[in-house]
């Protein structure tokens, strides 16, 4: 079986740790819920992502060089 998570077109996806997720919440100034959805079975979220935890997303861009978004991860 192939492993989607590990192909070269896939974004870096990276569960946020506590203290990460704090930073990120008050610099929006966002409730974690408010957050874009990604689901649970999703192939490109890392094997220890669980329901509630949120996911940054780490894509090139033209014009930025990287593309930073959070996703909260759902059921």
């Amino acid at each position: 079986m192939v492993d989607v998570s590990q192909h070269e077109l896939v974004p870096e996806h990276t569960v946020l740790e506590d203290d990460e997720l704090e930073e990120v919440l008050t610099e929006y100034n966002i409730d974690r819920t408010d957050l874009p959805k990604i689901k649970r079975n999703d192939a490109a979220l890392p094997d220890d992502a669980e329901v509630g935890d949120v996911i940054q997303i780490v894509r090139d861009s033209r014009t930025t060089d990287q593309s930073v978004v959070y996703r909260l991860v759902v059921e």
